[in-house]
């Protein structure tokens, strides 16, 4: 990884900070998007600890919101002319439903629209830098989930943990579609369950689902172990190749049915350039 240029979201806690952290110590120069300016400046001290010969940046933007997540995808855009790995993590779940200023769901917004986007106004550095990789945060919890074309965000019955197993589908879904439209390049995009890690992951959510996360947490994994298959996937010649995947300790995992629905797949990409007004 040394030399390499990696971009990251969601890098301040948790999984992303451990990956962000492994991948500096490997010789990575390290871009983050963070949210708090005071997570991101400890984050970016962090990494230079870890990677001292790499000059690594952070920007800072909401991406529940999409003027955001277009200008900073635009910033790092003109800054990075050529990106090795992006790896989209941020994400985040809310007890009660949450409305963002543009008029989008906020677990929508964040966990699924904000992939696209950065993703979208990336793309020129990723192939100007392939052979690149995409590496995409999923979830396990995507399983017994369907994705409701007629309420894409929630407006009926929303349960938390339900809208954000279908953020997680919808990952899976943008992955597999996203490998298509990049077959004729040398950049690859695959997704990851991390596993069940003890995060700060929730702890905003609210309500009793905060509580429920927090108990859960007693049984989870750590950071460390739940890192590994996004430095895998960002990192290991063996996943250089591969694109469209969904992995679980960093190795291939079959999704559910619903996760492997092409044509679902081909809908919500054209119904998220349309929402976006951000055409592929």
């Amino acid at each position: 990884m040394k030399g390499k240029v990696v971009v990251i979201t969601g890098a301040t806690s948790g999984i992303g900070q451990v990956a962000a952290e492994h991948l500096a110590g490997m010789g990575a120069r390290l871009v983050v998007v963070a949210r708090d300016r005071s997570r991101g400046e400890a984050a970016l001290l962090r990494l230079r600890e870890r990677g001292p010969d790499a000059t690594h940046q952070v920007h800072y933007a909401d991406l529940s919101r999409l003027a955001e997540m277009k200008r900073v995808a635009s910033a790092i855009a003109a800054a990075e002319p050529r990106i090795d790995v992006l790896i989209n993590n941020a994400g985040a779940m809310f007890g009660t439903r949450q409305v963002t200023p543009d008029g989008f769901e906020r677990t929508f917004a964040l966990n699924h629209l904000a992939y696209y986007v950065v993703t979208r106004g990336l793309k020129g550095s990723l192939i100007a830098g392939a052979p690149a990789r995409i590496v995409s945060t999923a979830s396990d919890a995507h399983r017994g989930n369907q994705l409701d074309f007629n309420d894409l965000q929630s407006a009926r019955n929303y349960r938390g943990f339900t809208v954000y197993g279908r953020t997680k589908l919808m990952n899976i879904l943008f992955t597999r579609e996203l490998a298509k439209r990049l077959s004729d390049t040398e950049v690859v995009a695959n997704a990851l369950h991390p596993g069940f890690v003890a995060t700060r992951f929730g702890n905003e959510s609210g309500g009793l689902t905060a509580w429920g996360v927090r108990f859960a947490k007693l049984f989870a994994i750590s950071p460390a172990d739940g890192a590994k298959t996004i430095v895998y996937l960002a990192s290991s010649p063996q996943a250089a190749t591969v694109s469209g995947g969904y992995f679980y300790k960093s190795r291939p995992a079959t999704p559910t049915a619903a996760a492997q629905d092409d044509a679902a797949a081909a809908r919500l990409w054209a119904e998220t350039e349309k929402l976006t007004a951000m055409p592929w």
